[in-house]
């Protein structure tokens, strides 16, 4: 696979990935138009998203139904260091989810590739939420 990269003016950077354009943009503040994520932005978007398809399939494969589950990202920053030092997900969860599958969810979850990838000295924290 490649990934084409190419200006679009100002700050703008843009990647063609397999068709797709992945559109990112610095903030207003750092010369940019705020018109698009910027690129450290949809790096951790990645994160939180290929967690996403973990725990859907996890429930789609049990039947478990989707349309009421959601997932939320937080980071901390080193501030030594100026890395990320724990990623935090939260699996947002119906009352009527099935008890018995919380911590196998929170394991489906942390098997994510883009996770897997990152140096081990991020940690991460994956819970269940009922809503």
């Amino acid at each position: 696979m490649a990934i084409e990269v190419y200006f679009d003016g100002g700050k703008k950077v843009n990647a063609n990935i397999n068709g797709f354009t992945v559109k990112t943009d610095q903030q207003v503040g750092a010369g940019g138009e705020g018109s698009a994520p910027e690129p450290f932005t949809l790096f951790l978007a990645s994160i939180a998203t290929c967690a996403g398809v973990y725990v859907q399939s996890f429930c789609t494969q049990r039947d478990i139904p989707v349309n009421k589950v959601t997932l939320s990202m937080e980071y901390e920053m080193d501030p030594i260091a100026k890395m990320i030092a724990l990623i935090r997900i939260d699996i947002h969860v119906p009352d009527d989810f099935p008890v018995k599958y919380e911590s196998a969810v929170i394991n489906a979850a942390a098997l994510c590739a883009v996770k897997r990838h990152l140096s081990d000295k991020i940690l991460s924290e994956i819970t269940i939420s009922r809503k």
